[in-house]
């Protein structure tokens, strides 16, 4: 093994980190800078041999690198592969996917329609799972691990799973921020004749999307963005039908989003409002149900006791939370079913004796850290500290392991290790998202309780703080921080309770796609948005739990994840997790981690101090970085561990050939040549 940083260094600063001559916070920086100042153009000819090691950092060297190893080109045999792609929300993790999907897809040049479908399901999931954040333009909010399958050198399929969409976005979006691109794209693409066909009229009467558009130039850009969509659709190969009732759908969602609630007085209970009532009619048309069915699910609960209906008249925030539950649960299944779609589409089509290699890919959220943090935000987190845990596992753990075995002159390297976290979120039965299950099934039990069970179960832990005052929150000390969440709502969305009419009344719309959502039929629901598929879940199943030093395997799952019984999203969440973090323990990694110049959205601008907050903290905390101090951003260095990173990449040994490829790259140099190049 040759150590990296005996291979001399890249000219300029620009060149590989790893061969840096001084190893500091202020050379790390002026590399970054330089690069990002060369601006390199994404040439991908060059990067398409075996041997990337001489070229500079580039994505495309990534995508080689995994793409000849999966073959079982330079040393050891075939193998599964994964690239894991971290950075802030903004940084370039959708950009990267593209572009390791673009350049995988040249190198292999197979078949040619498969690859064009596999390229256009990114542009496809972006118009329904991404949305404009005061931090990004274009920001992914849902998580997926794309998975092309291999015969030999040639693509056979791909798989997609997605991850914890936000559809809390459907119905509410914070101040500067929008709903998901698709509503947006509709109202520019569409013609003024498919506007009254849906039943869509002016977008700044929608409440879903809080009035706001664009401006002309804003609009065009929708415009040309909603063709792509079809196109997209149409090459993936979605029926027109499949189109037409989608958008109807979608429609739908947003006139119920219209719907208001006023008291009834002869009973006390609500009724819609009359300067509503239009929008009820236009969302039952558009969903292809009964009016009055509709006005049922959103008003009352009705039961069947011993025979005898029972109804249960709702309150006017019950009547507003089931209304927007219903919009919810429409686009999830929307989005869940387009992913279906495209799994079914891009499935391979070849024997199944036949042994297919794989590369993933996991585009997934960064760390998030906001003025309000709820649910969401601490399950993203929590994933982001699954993805620190196996960096951590694979780079110094492992890495170091290898030296020590081998008995190579090593000085360990320390790391921060993050696992008192991951036990924190997730130990059995005393960890944040059991204590969380415990109180959801509590009819009596509210956010209040769960906090003060939170504040008694934790009480001296270091990792956890709670709230002063009066505030309902508390706050967690993760690796890269600390995120204070606001516990309003948490209960609820861990329930992710549905009108319990709401089924039945859809699988008898006479929209064909929205009855075959809620009866299940031909549908394969994604293992995120609807929770783990049984198939995928069957007793036996080995997964892995990440809370020792290094990856265990336990033999089966949960009995309650094999009952018929509706798990809360915290427990779907955590399990569907698990399944992905040992696809990726089971393959070889490989670590893209972007890195955001500014935070105003400006070209050509690189802003030292955002740049070392990321460095040092995968970009995570957004705070006011003109009053961040020098000692601050030196104590944050060491969250990450870049500079450790770097540095056991510099002095460690990356090459790793087989016998056989070192002796056949090395034999000339033998004192007698005609020997036999084996061990002995």
């Amino acid at each position: 093994m040759v150590p990296l940083g005996q291979r001399g260094p890249q000219p300029g600063a620009a060149g590989d980190l790893a061969a840096l001559a001084e190893l500091d916070e202020a050379a790390l920086l002026a590399g970054l800078r330089e690069r990002f100042l060369q601006q390199h153009i994404y040439v991908s000819e060059r990067y398409r041999r075996l041997q990337t090691d001489a070229l500079p950092p580039h994505i495309f060297a990534v995508a080689s690198r995994a793409y000849h190893a999966m073959l079982g080109r330079g040393g050891g045999g075939p193998r599964n592969q994964c690239i894991l792609i971290s950075g802030e929300s903004g940084a370039g993790k959708t950009e990267s996917t593209k572009l390791l999907l673009q350049h995988i897809m040249n190198l292999c040049k197979g078949n040619s329609q498969l690859e064009q479908q596999i390229l256009q399901v990114n542009p496809l999931l972006e118009a329904f799972g991404n949305a404009q954040t005061v931090m990004n333009d274009n920001s992914s909010r849902f998580g997926k691990y794309i998975q092309l399958r291999f015969q030999k050198n040639i693509v056979q399929g791909a798989k997609l799973s997605e991850y914890l969409l936000e559809k809390s976005r459907v119905v509410q979006q914070d101040t500067g921020e929008r709903n998901f691109h698709i509503f947006y794209y509709m109202f520019a693409g569409l013609s003024s004749e498919q506007k009254e066909m849906y039943g869509l009229l002016d977008p700044s009467l929608y409440r879903y999307i809080s009035g706001r558009f664009g401006t002309q130039e804003v609009t065009e850009c929708w415009k040309h963005k909603y063709q792509e969509v079809c196109n997209a659709l149409d090459m993936v190969g979605f029926q027109e039908q499949e189109q037409v009732d989608m958008q109807a759908i979608l429609a739908g969602v947003l006139s119920l989003g219209n719907v208001t609630f006023e008291p009834e007085e002869s009973n006390g209970s609500v009724k819609v409002s009359e300067a509503s009532q239009g929008w009820l009619k236009a969302a039952a048309g558009q969903f292809g149900v009964q009016e009055d069915e509709l006005l049922k699910c959103l008003i009352c609960t009705t039961s069947v006791t011993r025979g005898e209906q029972i109804q249960r008249f709702h309150t006017q925030q019950q009547a507003e939370d089931a209304r927007d539950s219903i919009a919810k649960v429409a686009y999830g299944r929307v989005f869940g079913w387009i992913v279906c779609k495209i799994n079914e589409l891009l499935a391979e089509n070849v024997d199944p004796e036949v042994e297919l290699r794989e590369i993933g890919i996991l585009d997934i959220f960064g760390f998030e850290n906001f003025a309000v943090n709820r649910f969401e935000q601490l399950c993203i987190n929590l994933a982001n500290e699954q993805l620190q845990h196996f960096f951590n596992h694979h780079i110094f753990q492992l890495e170091q392991a290898a030296y020590k075995e081998e008995g190579l002159p090593w000085e360990t390297i320390t790391f921060n290790n993050n696992e008192p976290i991951l036990n924190l979120l997730l130990a059995k039965p005393l960890g944040l998202l059991s204590l969380l299950d415990e109180q959801s099934a509590f009819p009596q039990a509210t956010d209040k309780t769960f906090v003060d069970k939170l504040n008694s179960s934790f009480k001296g832990n270091l990792h956890f703080q709670p709230s002063r005052g009066h505030v309902l929150s508390f706050s967690i000390i993760h690796y890269a921080g600390k995120v204070q969440y606001a516990a309003r709502g948490f209960l609820e969305k861990n329930r992710d309770t549905v009108p319990a009419n709401v089924r039945g009344l859809f699988i008898n719309s006479v929209t064909p796609l929205l009855s075959v959502l809620f009866t299940g039929k031909s549908l394969c629901l994604s293992i995120m948005s609807q929770g783990p598929s049984w198939r995928e879940l069957s007793v036996g199943m080995r997964l892995t739990c990440f809370t020792s030093g290094s990856a265990r395997v336990i033999p089966g799952v949960d009995d309650k994840f094999n009952s018929t019984r509706k798990q809360s999203a915290g427990a779907q969440f955590r399990h569907s997790l698990m399944v992905l973090m040992e696809r990726m323990y089971s393959a070889n990694p490989h670590f893209v981690r972007c890195i955001k110049p500014n935070n105003q959205k400006e070209p050509g601008v690189l802003d030292n101090q955002v740049v070392l907050l990321q460095v040092s903290k995968s970009g995570v905390l957004y705070r006011d970085f003109c009053h961040i101090s020098v000692e601050e951003l030196q104590d944050a260095l060491r969250y990450n561990g870049l500079l450790e990173t770097i540095r056991i990449r510099r002095d460690g040994f990356s090459w790793r050939p087989s016998f056989e490829e070192f002796a056949e790259r090395y034999g000339i140099l033998l004192v007698k040549p005609g020997a036999p190049l084996t061990k002995e």
